[in-house]
């Protein structure tokens, strides 16, 4: 079997400077401990700050330095969050659209704060610990957006139906970060490098996960578009207040019984997935030469701009708990304003599955993408790729199963009965992925393609109907052969009826 790749770092020397697990072995914490009786772990060089407690004017000015050039960029856009609530406050009934665009954009400074404040603290940890801690809190929009969507979901208004924005969005998180957010860390770490090396364990371990969660993902689906055919009914109107329904093959087999079972194979396979989740953690964190170990902490010591992101102030783990505190305030904020206004713009114009899909992913995952991004500018290919790869995997695994979870504890029913269209998206996009990451290299022409695949989904998800008009794998569909063949026999009844 071919030696693993490391990008350059010969094996032995990437174990010689192997981070410990998460969780160590007691031998190891005991003499931790008596060498160093005052903390429970030494901070890293990159995460100390030189300073304890809070201080506003250092923590403003790490707060615009933000993690590189891009994130700081992001931050002219902070007058955006008061806007957008004093257009909620004054505006909104009559000017919701504008509500929803200054939350929109409000979101993007607020995010990447998320993120950077997640990314301090992560640095103050052990290696491990870190890079889990900086994913969670990359998460944490979606999973308030998630959670925000099914609370505000109204199965008796057909306005305030936001189940298939939640589940395209769930799809179109993860779209993002494969199609989007890799194409371009392809194409721009190209444009410098060339060509980037990155290591086998990743792109494996990745794909894989992504595969049985897209199976996951994928089986309630297919249950239900297997079995609608058999519940079919046709409803039959014979004149005002008399119908007669007659069930197409097995009457003890209805409608409302195929939905039921769904919801309880999608409430099943979620706790399937979350469980597949923690075991993956656990992995991670125990594991002695797992994902992050050789890898990830050898690929960082060739970041171009190590030594400068070294010297930089950064915050204490106070300031980057308070930056956590106002940026997670300011974020569930925005995305109720958003979620308030969903329906304005879809009666604008904009499709349901563009919206949930495209436009939504899009925001709660800038900051993380432009971080990405900056790594693999700076050659650090394999974190870029894992900040890629890492945050499609918990969406898959763990923030779309949750919010089926969510549900059902608020009595909704959400499930993971996704459109075939979107679940066909998901697994070509796994599979075109997979492709590019089997020879271990990348190169700016594998970014743009996979750009221009995210653009195409884009466009057909502008063009594609929302679901009240047609589904591929919904009611709507029995309910077209449901009208076909009632015209059918009221036609046959009008002509027995002239004979």
């Amino acid at each position: 079997m071919a030696a693993p790749r490391t990008n350059g770092i010969h094996v032995a020397d990437a174990n010689h400077d192997e981070t410990a697990p998460l969780i160590p072995n007691i031998n190891h914490h005991h003499d931790h401990h008596r060498h160093n009786n005052m903390t429970l772990f030494p901070i890293p060089h990159e995460g100390e700050s030189g300073r304890t407690g809070f201080h506003p004017r250092h923590f403003l000015v790490v707060l615009w330095r933000s993690s590189c050039h891009i994130s700081s960029l992001v931050n002219i856009l902070w007058p955006f969050v008061p806007l957008a609530l004093i257009f909620r406050i004054f505006f909104s009934e009559s000017h919701p659209l504008w509500t929803f665009a200054l939350s929109y954009i409000g979101m993007i400074p607020s995010a990447n704060l998320l993120g950077f404040a997640g990314q301090e603290l992560a640095r103050k940890m052990p290696k491990v610990a870190g890079i889990l801690i900086e994913t969670t809190f990359g998460s944490i929009v979606e999973i308030i957006l998630f959670v925000v969507l099914i609370v505000n979901h109204d199965e008796d208004d057909e306005e305030a139906n936001l189940i298939p924005v939640v589940q395209a969005a769930i799809l179109g998180s993860i779209l993002t970060n494969l199609l989007l957010c890799l194409g371009l860390c392809f194409f721009f770490g190209g444009f410098r490098h060339v060509r980037q090396r990155f290591h086998a364990i990743v792109s494996e371990v990745g794909s894989g996960l992504l595969l049985v969660a897209a199976f996951g993902l994928l089986i309630p689906s297919a249950f239900y578009s297997a079995l609608k055919s058999e519940a079919s009914v046709v409803e039959l109107v014979l004149g005002a207040g008399a119908k007669i329904i007659m069930p197409l093959q097995h009457d003890e087999f209805t409608l409302g019984k195929l939905e039921d079972d769904v919801l309880q194979i999608s409430r099943a396979t979620s706790i399937a997935l979350i469980f597949s989740f923690f075991m993956y953690i656990w992995f991670c964190a125990s594991s002695q030469h797992s994902i992050f170990d050789e890898v990830i902490e050898a690929d960082e010591h060739r970041d171009a701009d190590r030594l400068a992101d070294m010297e930089k102030p950064k915050f204490t783990a106070t300031e980057a708990v308070v930056a956590l505190v106002i940026s997670l305030v300011c974020v569930t904020a925005l995305l109720i304003f958003l979620v308030d206004e969903i329906e304005h713009v879809v009666h604008s114009g904009v499709p349901d599955q563009f919206l949930g899909l495209i436009l939504l992913p899009l925001v709660e995952k800038a900051a993380e993408h432009l971080t990405a991004i900056d790594e693999a500018w700076d050659g650090v290919i394999n974190v870029a790729l894992y900040h890629c790869l890492g945050p499609s995997i918990q969406t898959a695994l763990f923030n779309g199963p949750l919010v089926v979870i969510v549900g059902w504890a608020l009595g909704k029913p959400m499930d993971l009965n996704f459109e075939i269209f979107m679940i066909g998206l998901l697994v070509l996009s796994i599979l075109v992925v997979g492709n590019f990451l089997r020879d271990g290299e990348s190169n700016w022409l594998e970014g743009a393609l996979l750009v221009i695949v995210y653009v195409i989904t884009a466009i057909a998800c502008w063009y594609y109907p929302n679901p009240d008009v047609a589904s591929s794998n919904g009611l709507e569909t029995l309910e077209m052969l449901n009208r076909t063949t009632t015209d059918a026999l009221r036609q046959l009844k009008q002509l027995l009826e002239n004979i």
